[in-house]
């Protein structure tokens, strides 16, 4: 039958077999298989809770960051994604070219040259919970 989730695994058995509390036995025995918890399980972590985002007071002072990927390559450096930086106080926008294929760090370094260099630390970053940085960090 292989490693199908609770339900699918009953309405097999259901199909074949039966005896008393069947439905009972069998969920117990999946929710303590290991195999059957490590091929079923979630992935990832669960989201947070919603939180309510104070509107910025200063320039700089919270941003918002998020990419735009799938874009065709260009420039002499091809880049298909751009990391999209929004500053909350004044709504202003940048557009940082980048690769698809960068890492966590690459993004880092280049939000640190565009950013950190020119605008200073952000009090308050807000990023979607991109694999880019959630495989990493």
């Amino acid at each position: 039958m292989g490693r199908m989730s609770e339900d699918r695994t009953k309405e097999g058995v259901a199909s074949t077999a039966w005896w008393t509390k069947w439905e009972q036995e069998l969920s117990e025995y999946i929710n303590t298989c290991e195999r059957c918890q490590k091929a079923n399980r979630k992935h990832g972590k669960k989201y947070g809770l919603l939180q309510h985002i104070e509107e910025a007071k200063h320039p700089w002072e919270t941003i918002n960051m998020d990419w735009v990927t799938g874009l065709v390559a260009g420039g002499k450096e091809n880049y298909n994604s751009c990391l999209i930086i929004v500053e909350r106080y004044s709504k202003s926008m940048r557009c940082i070219p980048c690769h698809k294929e960068d890492t966590a760090m690459d993004t880092a370094l280049l939000f640190w040259n565009d950013i950190i260099s020119t605008c200073g630390v952000p009090k308050i970053i807000i990023i979607d919970r991109h694999p880019k940085f959630t495989s990493e960090f």
